[in-house]
């Protein structure tokens, strides 16, 4: 593997991804007949491993405040969505915080290393969720961190980065050049791309060279987190997870059906689901009261004190 020259002018990506994930060009999904709602609907077996509230700043940036090392490459439209982005919200940086916590329980019981970020349909998040987990354990975590974008149809990440798309994983795995092109976009996080989008993607992750990647990255890095297309419309995401320890599903609070989940479930493997994400979803009262309490001293103290 090489080294990339520093990521370029951040790419603007269309408005559907920005909203929350790769959506456009996607066929659309069925009128939802069974969806997951906030309000306690029933849920998949595998216990969420957290909700995440809707990714939208709630204010811009204030003036000066301190960003983050890949604040500048971030696409301008996404930079707000990113959790260590000072204007993120402060309840979405905790539940990924908690989702990177428990990530790094399991990582301690059993050596978990490599993950993959998965969907039962287009639109739910998985994109973001996978940048954003891959930012939280790179920065609060201080882990050397490798996000792939393993979504070779339709690929997002190097938008949400603000990197070339090519030459990525397609050109690296499949293509004559023998070393794959990285991307360092801040001291303890690495990007590879996806490459330029392939209508036969099955012939790069099937490649004896992808799994090499994987065998190296994971002596090379604490984690290695891989986006993947959803799992309901493609075999793609099967494949990838093959290669992986687990998975994370991403599930769209009152939209995502219940049984495209389930089905989703059934074909990743019951087994290797390490648990599920709820996004877009309204926060409960608790979470919303934790999120508040770090600032409570901030009010509260006497003048000169922090």
């Amino acid at each position: 593997m090489r080294r990339a020259a520093e990521a370029r002018q951040p790419i603007s990506p269309d408005a559907g991804d920005a909203a929350g994930g790769p959506t456009v060009g996607w066929p659309a999904a069925p009128a939802p007949v069974e969806a997951f709602s906030s309000e306690g609907a029933e849920r998949p077996r595998p216990r969420p491993v957290t909700t995440v509230p809707e990714i939208l700043p709630s204010r811009p940036p204030a003036s000066g405040a301190p960003s983050s090392p890949v604040g500048e490459r971030i696409a301008a439209d996404l930079a707000n969505k990113i959790v260590v982005d000072s204007g993120m919200d402060a309840g979405s940086r905790e539940q990924y915080r908690r989702m990177a916590a428990t990530l790094h329980a399991l990582q301690a019981e059993s050596g978990l290393r490599v993950i993959t970020v998965a969907s039962a349909m287009p639109g739910e998040g998985k994109t973001l969720t996978a940048a954003n987990l891959a930012l939280t354990l790179s920065e609060s975590y201080q882990r050397k961190v490798l996000l792939i974008d393993g979504d070779l149809r339709k690929p997002s990440q190097h938008a949400v980065f603000g990197l070339p798309v090519s030459p990525g994983l397609t050109e690296g795995v499949v293509g004559t050049d023998a070393a794959l092109s990285l991307h360092r976009v801040s001291p303890t996080l690495t990007v590879i791309t996806a490459g330029e989008p392939t209508d036969d993607p099955m012939v790069t992750l099937a490649a004896e060279r992808m799994q090499a990647l994987i065998t190296e990255a994971r002596e090379q890095f604490d984690w290695i987190v891989i986006d993947t297309p959803p799992v309901g419309l493609l075999p793609d995401a099967g494949l990838i997870s093959g290669l992986a320890d687990g998975t994370v599903v991403v599930v769209r609070a009152d939209a995502t059906q219940y049984d495209f989940v389930q089905r989703s479930i059934a074909e990743l493997g019951r087994e290797r689901i390490l648990g599920v994400v709820l996004n877009l979803a309204t926060p409960p009262t608790d979470v919303r009261y934790g999120a508040n309490y770090g600032r409570y001293a901030e009010r509260t103290s006497p003048p000169g004190r922090r």
